[in-house]
């Protein structure tokens, strides 16, 4: 089966059978097929499109390209969740040990931060000790013996997605919500999980950045993941705005154990994490339903639980094991605390979220490209929301600094992120739209 002739099928609007797929899946692993095959065919599937059979089977294809890990003789229910990015959203540090509690294993695999998004490896790598790529015998150790580890991606889960992905970005086909749909599960989904939740953002700082192309996207995707034989269901949030009162690494790490020890809690995160973590423990059966799913996620934080789970998480992975006490003598600090304020009083009217994600960027504390550097110390805490009054008593942001270089630049694109009104010019978005199950 030659792979031109399943791009030309492909191009002329042909639906490619799970043999056809996984042909050329194959030759994504082992390099038969050529860079420009690929190309090929990603712009044929960017233009035709796939069915739902088609990207079920592009999903396993690539999903048995490499690793799936096996839980045998794990008792609880392996569940996970899946953000599509966005800013200060650190909900897996809560939401992990919270569903541990719940009585599911974690086995939650997460990635680094690219361009104006967090990522929750970053975030944890903040933390002194933490050893973020462990073997896998460490690994099942923690999951089995704490029931939540977050840790990152290894070289062997889904390559044939590394490699198709690597091309569809220098050829403009990363916008497909076919190919975005098998990219995410693929990975996710070599994990060995019983059940998932998505987080699927819209808004001025999501991937979808209206509420339709985001509702298509969790649509496509809960139909997959369910066609692939993980119950999975999807929310979808807002986005305009940072999820957290924190943006950076080591902050928002700080945010999380505030969270967790009940001293400073987020709106925002509370009703994000409780809602995720509900849905979760409905989909794998520890919750009757999503409503109580959510009272137990509520008990597993009101009681501590879940702030002790996440300590001996960190402690099992190496990191210190009196974190959760003494977090400030272990996460690195900026030398620089400056408050921005608003150029003028008022209300907190709209805010560009990817500007406050470029805002970390500039500080040094996100990366451009997959080989940076980031600085866990910097970053921009107490980040005004929309209806925020904000004065000379009440900044947009205070930013944490290397030097005052990197305040006026925070500052020069924390200005232009920032619309100021009156209190009656505020429109709030919804935080949870709809729910998407299959």
């Amino acid at each position: 089966m030659l792979p031109q002739e399943i791009v030309r099928k492909k191009r002329e609007g042909g639906v490619l059978n799970a043999e056809e797929i996984q042909v050329f899946v194959n030759g994504l692993t082992d390099n038969s097929v050529t860079e420009g095959q690929v190309a090929a065919l990603a712009m044929a599937i960017f233009f035709k499109g796939l069915t739902i059979d088609e990207r079920i089977a592009l999903t396993l294809a690539m999903r048995d390209s490499g690793d799936v890990l096996n839980w045998d003789g794990f008792d609880a229910p392996i569940v996970d969740k899946h953000s599509t990015g966005g800013v200060g959203d650190n909900v897996s540090l809560m939401l992990a040990p919270a569903l541990a509690v719940c009585g599911a294993n974690v086995p939650m695999i997460s990635g680094r931060g690219l361009g104006h998004t967090g990522g929750t490896l970053d975030k944890l790598e903040s933390i002194p000790g933490y050893t973020a790529k462990p073997d896998n015998e460490l690994f099942r150790k923690v999951v089995r013996e704490v029931g939540c580890a977050i840790i990152g991606q290894t070289a062997n889960l889904a390559p044939a997605d590394k490699r198709f992905y690597g091309i569809r970005d220098i050829t403009a086909t990363v916008e497909s919500i076919d190919l975005i749909t098998a990219s995410v599960l693929s990975k996710k989904l070599s994990a060995g999980l019983q059940s998932l939740v998505l987080d699927v953002k819209w808004g001025s700082g999501a991937f979808m950045s209206s509420y339709e192309d985001a509702k298509a996207l969790a649509e496509s995707l809960v139909r997959v993941a369910n066609g692939a034989g993980t119950k999975t269901t999807a929310l979808l949030t807002d986005m305009n705005e940072s999820l957290a009162s924190a943006a950076g690494n080591a902050v928002e790490v700080i945010n999380a154990v505030q969270f967790l020890d009940g001293s400073h809690i987020d709106n925002r995160l509370w009703d994000v994490t409780v809602k995720q973590g509900g849905e979760l423990l409905a989909n794998c059966g520890l919750a009757v339903t999503p409503e109580a799913g959510c009272d137990a996620m509520v008990k597993a934080f009101q009681s501590g639980a879940a702030a002790e789970k996440f300590g001996k998480m960190v402690a099992e992975l190496g990191g210190p094991v009196d974190f959760m006490e003494k977090y400030e003598l272990y996460l690195p600090k900026a030398p620089i605390e400056a408050p921005i304020y608003a150029p003028e009083d008022g209300y907190v009217t709209k805010v560009d979220a990817r500007a406050i994600g470029l805002a970390v960027v500039e500080l040094g504390g996100g990366r451009t490209a997959p080989e940076d550097e980031v600085d866990p110390a910097v970053g921009l805490v107490q980040v005004a929301g929309v209806g925020t009054q904000v004065n000379s008593d009440s900044p947009l942001a205070i930013v944490h600094a290397r030097n005052e270089d990197q305040v006026k630049r925070a500052q020069a694109v924390l200005h232009k992120a920032y619309e100021i009104g009156a209190a009656g010019d505020v429109v709030q978005h919804d935080l949870i739209g709809e729910r998407i199950a299959p």
